[in-house]
């Protein structure tokens, strides 16, 4: 069934409930609780401020009666660490172009799919790279590209039994802008990755600080002005790198860019801040800035978005009742909750249909359906952080990832795009 055709029919109050304690959820997720007189079993997870968040730990230790350790931090940072100590972590929660390095660097396990208990709900864009048939398949590295186990030991599309990673929360980014300060002229125009390298809002800019993320903003920027254009924005050859940077080293030197953010929030205080007019953005950080009356939209950019899918993976160190602990913590991330839980902050789970029992309709319209919001909606936050009669930028989850043009991707050429990257926040 198509989500923009309505859901099944749940009762209020099934909708806004949420399993308390471990008897009830390990009833509904088929989980079995851990042994009773023994220490409760500790989990490491290692990600990024997106998914790490406190409300979300202590719900998850409250229906699991283990301990949980959250270590957020930069996404260029934690994928470092993980890469080069996997003693450091058990799961890791991030995007999908993490999962090359990671994989390459051997510091994750395969997933066993049979452990999944809702393996089967997880949605075709998680399999096959398209939510619907129709759907443009976008550039780099689509998810399913990378998701099954190979025989041989390589990602790729054939199905097998294990995975690289658990497939949860997910969303197409673009970029943010305070539409308060944004030039008049500029606010008539269809909205385009261009306007991160237009002149009108030199000195105002800002991107994320991520080689792998961050380049994929600025290239689509640059195509889009017209300074370059791409063979294949997913697989940017040495050649189109030294074109591209040139461009940006030059920018850099007339102040183009007022500052190169690491983390949510840290992109919350330059915008809050107005440091910045316009800046690369995550939704967390559009759905925070709302609530405090600041007027930021979201951009839903003519020449596509970036598409990002969140990964959760298994230390190759991780064994024992730590290793089952940390099936029951992914299992416990498709249960329903936590998928309507980061629904109010703007991003998707790969088996919407059990979070819808855990959302209003009038946010399942509004979140899934891009529909106009029947009533004020509150972000995780508890603040409204939107309006009634406000419509979601780009429309439905089914249109949003019907135009995707490049998802995050670690490229043939990711060394040498490091070393531009490097030196271009430092010209």
């Amino acid at each position: 069934m198509s989500l923009n055709e309505g859901r099944s029919d749940h009762s209020t109050s099934s909708r806004r409930s949420f399993l308390k304690g471990t008897a009830a959820f390990t009833v509904a997720a088929g989980i079995t609780p851990f042994a009773i007189g023994q220490p409760p079993p500790v989990i490491r997870v290692m990600g990024t401020h997106v998914t790490l968040q406190e409300a979300i730990r202590k719900q998850a230790m409250d229906d699991l009666a283990i301990d949980i350790q959250f270590a957020p931090g930069g996404s260029a940072a934690v994928l470092q660490k993980a890469s080069m100590n996997p003693a450091s972590f058990d799961l890791y929660e991030q995007w999908s172009n993490s999962i090359n390095v990671l994989w390459r660097s051997k510091a994750i396990q395969p997933i066993e799919k049979k452990r999944i208990t809702y393996w089967n709900e997880i949605n075709s864009l998680s399999k096959t790279g398209k939510v619907t048939p129709e759907a443009k398949l976008g550039a780099g590295d689509a998810p399913h590209r990378i998701l099954n186990v190979q025989p041989d030991g390589s990602l790729g599309v054939n199905s097998t039994d294990t995975v690289s990673f658990l497939p949860y929360v997910h969303n197409v980014d673009s970029f943010g802008y305070d539409t308060r300060r944004l030039p008049s002229p500029m606010s008539q125009e269809e909205e385009s990755w261009g306007w991160l390298l237009d002149a009108r809002v030199s000195g105002d800019v800002a991107i994320v600080n991520d080689p792998t993320i961050g380049l994929f903003d600025l290239a689509l920027a640059a195509q889009a002005k017209g300074f370059i254009t791409f063979d294949d924005i997913g697989a940017i050859t040495r050649d189109e790198l030294d074109l591209l940077f040139s461009v940006l080293v030059e920018l850099t030197q007339l102040n183009h860019f007022s500052g190169f953010w690491t983390s949510v929030p840290e992109s919350v205080q330059f915008m809050r801040s107005q440091r910045v007019v316009i800046e690369s953005m995550f939704s967390p950080a559009v759905s925070a800035l709302n609530g405090e009356d600041i007027p930021v939209r979201f951009a839903a950019p003519k020449e596509g978005y970036r598409g990002w899918h969140g990964v959760m993976c298994l230390s190759a160190m991780t064994e024992g009742r730590a290793k089952d602990a940390a099936y029951e913590y992914m299992n416990w991330w498709l249960s329903g909750w936590p998928g309507a839980f980061i629904a109010r902050q703007g991003y998707y789970i790969s088996n919407p249909e059990r979070s819808a029992h855990y959302l209003s309709d009038a946010e399942w319209a509004y979140w899934y359906q891009g529909k106009p919001a029947a009533e004020p909606l509150r972000g995780p936050d508890g603040k409204i952080s939107v309006r009634k009669g406000e419509q979601r930028s780009g429309g439905s989850y089914e249109d949003r990832f019907s135009n995707v043009a490049v998802w995050n991707t670690v490229m043939p050429t990711y060394e040498y795009s490091l070393q531009k990257w490097y030196e271009f926040i430092t010209s």
